[in-house]
């Protein structure tokens, strides 16, 4: 087999193309994803048992306040999606029971950071589920709140999770230049086709029940996402 090129000399993927790229890739998981959060919403509406167990969710949410939402965020995208990688032969050698603690703690961390974005977005935009409301408060989220913060602070921790927790590779992949246009905004192009769609189902539902919706949703994309890479493998 011929040699590859060094990286260095290969001419840079467009953000667009590596974001349509890994929109390509996982487009049946979201598609499936986007119809499962359709359908909660459409089931709180419309279907009276469903409704009045949400009823009692946001109840729950209410009274426990940011307990709930570091544990179902933790659970939903640290927990479980770790006890699946390490069940999982092909996967289970390259996460330890330290990626499990870092990840769960991770997203606890993330459970708290989603819950004001939803507090602070009610305050300023509304907490109504009229196309307006919706409307913008997708906007900022995806176009403000992901590519700014949470797209970056999660490619960090995943990346640095990946470098062994060692900052040399994380600052050298830096210095290389262009990291964000590199690193960040193909997540961010990824995340829109993806996301787009199952925020504005979030935002259709009233506030104490939009991080469960979230933790439901983030729990399957992280499983579908895992198993598509192992089968990559």
């Amino acid at each position: 087999m011929s040699a590859q090129p060094p990286p260095s000399s290969l001419p840079p993927e467009a953000p667009w193309h590596a974001g349509l790229r890994a929109a390509r890739a996982h487009l049946k998981a979201g598609i499936a994803l986007q119809v499962f959060a359709l359908a909660v919403v459409l089931a709180y509406y419309w279907h009276p048992p469903t409704h009045a167990l949400f009823v009692r969710l946001a109840e729950l949410r209410l009274q426990t306040g940011l307990l709930l939402s570091i544990a179902g965020t933790a659970l939903c995208g640290g927990v479980l999606p770790f006890i699946y990688l390490k069940a999982n032969p092909e996967t289970r050698h390259g996460y330890t029971w330290v990626s499990g603690v870092f990840f769960t703690l991770f997203w606890a961390y993330k459970g708290i950071e989603v819950d004001y974005w939803y507090r602070a977005l009610a305050w300023m935009v509304g907490n109504d589920a009229s196309v307006r409301t919706v409307f913008i408060k997708v906007l900022l989220d995806q176009l403000v709140y992901c590519p700014v913060w949470a797209v970056t602070i999660t490619v960090l921790a995943y990346a640095w999770h990946n470098a062994g927790f060692r900052l040399a590779p994380l600052l050298a992949d830096f210095r290389a230049g262009h990291w964000y246009w590199r690193q960040i905004l193909p997540g961010v192009l990824a995340n829109i086709g993806l996301w787009a769609p199952i925020t504005a189902f979030v935002y259709a539902l009233p506030l104490p029940l939009q991080l469960p919706l979230f933790d439901i949703v983030l729990m399957f994309y992280t499983l579908l996402i895992a198993h598509i890479t192992q089968r990559k493998v």
